[in-house]
């Protein structure tokens, strides 16, 4: 596959996952409406708001600061270039050198940093609950995320995604109860990174139990708009970055032809929407856990992600 190839097929991904993380945020609120016997929204309905947020004037605080202003494309650019460096239909992308785990999680923790400190830049009560909230929240999820990535790289023997992609669809992984202990705890990281329900639901604005929405009360206009682009570009980076490297299948692998391509990008969409009914549904039959008690809930990740790379470890004798 030439350079330019691969800088065509990168430039596809940047745009595919630009334009499909609204619709699959609007997916699993029409999936969830419909679950609960409610019309909902429309799908498409979250394009409208962004666009709708877009036409608005972004109001600020007087004692905003430039880091308040500057934070919403920190964060949109970031999450952005994380998602675009995840193989989603093809592992032979301009970025594949650079698509290493390590660097996934240094861009999202980048993008969290800078907004809990945008959320107490203005000084308001909100935001500082919101930002105190969020860390702890990251301090178990990062370390929970990053034994994950220790699993996945002691089997592979290399933290790059593409790679991880083309070992398991060689077939020579079989089924082994560490990577699905690896799998059950990227899940409930992923849950708590998007401010799911059970951590969080992004639905409420009870300043009680709210997190994410504590955190960007003081946006508006385009600024809001491109927070809320990016919390939806994070909801599908999570759910391409499970696809890619539990259930690579349908992804187009090295001299892959132009067809290869397209059933790979078909499958994909057809991954976002299994990923969006699975999450409307457990949605809708659990209900919000207490804040205090997330901390319980991400240390059964951080301790199913260990058992599964120790597992790993024994198990190839490393």
């Amino acid at each position: 596959m030439t350079l330019v190839t691969s800088i065509f097929l990168q430039i596809v991904q940047m745009l595919v996952v630009l334009a499909l993380a609204p619709g699959l945020t609007g997916f699993v609120r029409w999936v969830k409406a419909r679950l609960l016997a409610r019309r909902g929204p429309s799908i498409l309905q979250p394009y409208r708001d962004i666009l709708r947020l877009l036409k608005k004037e972004a109001v600020l605080a007087h004692n905003a600061s430039w880091l308040f202003r500057t934070t919403p494309y920190i964060m949109f650019t970031a999450i952005w270039l994380a998602a675009g460096l995840i193989p989603t239909f093809s592992t032979q992308l301009a970025l594949a050198p650079t698509a290493d785990l390590i660097a996934l999680i240094a861009l999202l923790g980048s993008a969290r940093f800078f907004l809990a400190l945008a959320g107490m830049d203005v000084g308001t009560s909100f935001g500082g609950i919101g930002s105190s909230r969020e860390m702890m929240i990251a301090a178990l999820a990062e370390p929970a995320m990053l034994m994950v990535v220790f699993s996945v790289a002691i089997l592979v023997r290399t933290t790059s995604l593409a790679e991880i992609a083309d070992f398991m669809m060689s077939g020579a992984v079989g089924l082994r109860i560490s990577l699905a202990l690896a799998l059950i705890s990227l899940v409930m990281v992923a849950i708590a990174e998007n401010a799911r329900i059970p951590v969080d639901n992004p639905a409420t604005h009870l300043e009680l139990t709210m997190v994410h929405e504590a955190m960007v009360l003081e946006y508006s206009g385009r600024h809001l708009a491109l927070i809320e682009g990016a919390s939806m570009l994070k909801l599908l980076l999570y759910a391409a970055l499970i696809g890619c490297v539990f259930a690579p299948w349908g992804m187009a692998g090295p001299g892959a032809d132009s067809a290869a391509v397209i059933r790979g990008l078909v499958t994909f969409v057809l991954k976002l929407g299994v990923a969006g009914v699975l999450l409307a549904v457990f949605e809708t039959s659990i209900a919000k856990m207490r804040v205090f008690r997330v901390g319980e809930f991400l240390g059964g990740a951080l301790l199913l992600s260990l058992l599964g790379a120790i597992f790993l470890y024994v198990s190839r004798g490393v």
